[in-house]
């Protein structure tokens, strides 16, 4: 544990957090951003950069920077720790952190370690003689040496070759099963290889881990034309958007996101200077890869090919990105190009010129409506603004509606008194009784005063920390739990950290314990805390006091005067012993 301390203090849970989520400062050591674990359209997640601990009020996960690493890349606690190891330079002790490590994150090391046997298989095949069948493709699409390397693609020839690669290193027939790199041979006696006559692409996780290959055909009329890796122990399609790991960067600076169809359209499209351009794994765009996308920027342009399938595509991954609340805009290349084939006839400036002028989603489906209806008669046009109405009315921004209901209509030169009718119907449909809000438990001002000082100063948890776990007051307070976990974490001689305390805790605590931490106010004293102390004291006294008498006035109307008596004589031991308190 003493290793695992000394991580964390190496370890800064704002940038590693900074990878995966647009965080924004916000006070003294409060940052926030998007939350990568559920979808939301206003921020909820918070970081501390003080305690390095992050909070979720909209979902409630929170953690330190090991928690966040195996929430949200599915990561056992050995693999967190190694891959933060790993990105900062700490060297791993050659003996203890690895019994960690359960048989399911053994069988997860083994397959990244078969993937990244397979990539320098792949990639010396693609030299090799088999490969020149690969090499003339490539040079038939303008691809250079540094992008291939760059981009790490190779070649499978198949025959087996790969399967018996993997066995002579060692890996087992679980393992190999588990990789999704070979399958099982339908006699059950052996394996193959899953990619055979194919030129491969790595597919990197976001921190650019290799997880999986996709692979093209070579011979003419292959089916499928695109193979993916069959789902592993690290790799799930849907949750992973290919080039994500080098576009984050690119994104986050420019706030936008180029969202393309193919392995080839991604290469092609970052060769012409744009980086930030993304696609999903071979298959349809999911809700996962949008918050993925919106974590790092809130404009995409869509930019699929130009047939039917591709348009269809876009239509199903515009509804996804729209109802996740980013702005998304429609490139559709002339002379029905994809984006590669554009930018090598025409290059980067051409292509970027294109993306800098696409159309808003909006602008985009009213010039297709003008193109399905007749907008030279009034009904023609009426039908074009009802098509793209119900699209409108998705938005949950009232003002972003309006504005956008009446440039559109003006789009296409609709009357604006039938504008007005239609909103407010829409308008009318929408309206229904909300959720009830569920009351929260509220700490009072002189419980959060002592409860923040004790979190945040050594000097209030020694002086103070005894006294109020111990006090009478305790069980008036609704944050004696988290002064109970405090106070055990002390009494146990373990060092105070956020996270250690809330993993003692119930969650309605939990909630309680970031309401306070991520409180920007001023910070209190120790004199602060001990006024809040014995003010909560009195408070609590005072309160045992009057539920006493009540019981002593009941006992007396019943005629129970033995009751009556014995309740007197403890009210006065309370007294006296609250005297000799305050004398003290």
């Amino acid at each position: 544990m003493d290793f695992v301390r000394h991580v964390k203090s190496q370890v800064d849970i704002v940038r590693v957090v900074g990878d995966y989520v647009r965080l924004k400062k916000q006070g003294s050591q409060r940052w926030v951003g998007l939350c990568p674990f559920h979808s939301e359209k206003t921020p909820s997640f918070s970081v501390h950069e003080g305690h390095q601990f992050f909070k979720c009020f909209g979902c409630a996960k929170g953690g330190d920077v090991f928690t966040f690493l195996m929430e949200l890349d599915g990561m056992s606690f050995y693999e967190a720790l190694k891959s933060l190891c790993e990105q900062h330079g700490i060297p791993m002790p050659k003996r203890g952190p690895e019994a960690m490590a359960d048989e399911q994150t053994k069988l997860r090391a083994a397959v990244y370690q078969m993937h990244e046997v397979a990539q320098r298989f792949f990639r010396e095949q693609l030299e090799s003689p088999e490969g020149k069948t690969a090499r003339d493709y490539l040079g038939r699409r303008g691809l250079t040496e540094d992008a291939v390397a760059e981009f790490g693609l190779g070649y499978a020839s198949g025959g087996g070759r790969l399967t018996r690669a993997l066995e002579s290193e060692g890996y087992t027939a679980q393992q190999l099963q588990a990789g999704g790199l070979v399958a099982k041979s339908q006699d059950g006696a052996g394996y193959f290889d899953w990619f055979r006559h194919r030129l491969t692409f790595p597919i990197t996780n976001e921190s650019g881990k290799l997880v999986a290959f996709a692979g093209r055909a070579l011979d003419d009329g292959a089916q499928p034309k695109y193979l993916n890796s069959a789902e592993s122990p690290i790799y799930k399609k849907k949750q992973v958007l290919y080039n994500l790991h080098r576009a984050r960067a690119e994104m986050r600076k420019r706030d936008r996101a180029v969202l393309v169809e193919g392995y080839m359209d991604v290469i092609g499209v970052w060769r012409a200077g744009v980086k930030e351009v993304v696609a999903s794994c071979g298959t349809a765009l999911t809700a996962e890869q949008v918050r993925m996308l919106g974590r790092h920027a809130r404009l995409v342009a869509v930019n699929f090919d130009p047939d039917a399938a591709g348009r269809a595509a876009a239509e199903r991954s515009i509804l996804l990105l729209l109802e996740e609340a980013l702005h998304v805009r429609v490139l559709s290349l002339p002379e029905g190009k994809d984006p590669d084939e554009f930018c090598r006839q025409h290059g980067s400036a051409a292509y970027e010129d294109l993306l800098e002028r696409a159309p808003n989603y909006y602008f985009w489906l009213a010039d297709r409506a003008r193109q399905q209806f007749d907008t030279r008669t009034a009904e023609g046009r009426v039908a074009a603004f009802q098509a793209v109405l119900p699209a409108i009315n998705r938005l949950g921004n009232k003002l972003e509606r309006v504005a956008l209901v009446n440039d559109v209509a003006d789009r296409l030169g609709v009357e604006p008194g039938l504008v007005l009718e239609n909103f407010r119907r829409a308008a009318a449909e929408r309206r229904g009784p909300g959720p009830a809000p569920v009351p929260a438990a509220r700490l009072k001002p002189l419980e959060k005063v002592l409860l923040r000082l004790v979190l945040e100063s050594a000097e209030a948890r020694a002086g103070l920390l005894p006294a109020a776990s111990s006090s009478e007051a305790l069980a008036e307070m609704t944050s004696a739990g988290i002064f109970r976990a405090m106070a055990a974490l002390e009494n146990a001689g373990e060092r105070f950290d956020v996270t250690a305390v809330e993993a003692r805790l119930s969650e309605a605590d939990r909630k309680l314990l970031a309401e306070v931490l991520f409180d920007e106010g001023a910070p209190p004293g120790m004199e602060d805390g001990r006024k809040a102390l014995e003010a909560l004291e009195t408070a609590a006294w005072q309160s045992q006091q009057k539920a006493l008498h009540k019981q002593i006035q009941e006992a007396q109307k019943a005629g129970n005067l033995d009751e009556a008596l014995r309740l007197l004589e403890r009210k006065r031991e309370m007294e006296a012993r609250r005297a000799s308190q305050v004398s003290h």
